[in-house]
């Protein structure tokens, strides 16, 4: 009895190790597969200004003016400000499919 008790606990503790890796293995190709998309959403609608900094736009990587920018109108005011559009930015930021959590994830990207 205590040999099938030990089998049968190697064995669970196997399967739930198993389990567990690919749980963790899936969620990062998801993290990837996301983090891709938001670059590739960037790429398609943001970079154009971003980059270059053209009509005054924030610089993508400039950390120190997209907090600051955060930190005075808050994100679900940005967010806002990017769907209506400003003086200088069509509405959606020329993103026709962008949701407002990937506005916040754009946001976020083009501030590292």
């Amino acid at each position: 009895m205590f040999s099938i008790t030990t089998t049968v606990a190697k064995s669970y503790r196997l399967l739930a190790s198993t389990a567990t890796a690919l749980i963790i293995g899936g969620t990062a190709m998801l993290s990837t597969a996301s983090a891709a998309d938001i670059a590739t959403s960037y790429n398609n609608s943001c970079a154009a200004c971003h980059d270059s900094g053209a009509l005054n736009a924030i610089k993508k990587g400039d950390s120190a003016k997209w907090q600051q920018l955060i930190k005075q109108k808050g994100m679900p005011a940005l967010i806002k400000s990017v769907k209506s559009g400003m003086i200088q930015m069509p509405a959606g930021g020329l993103c026709t499919d962008c949701s407002d959590d990937d506005y916040r994830k754009l946001i976020e990207y083009m501030s590292k």
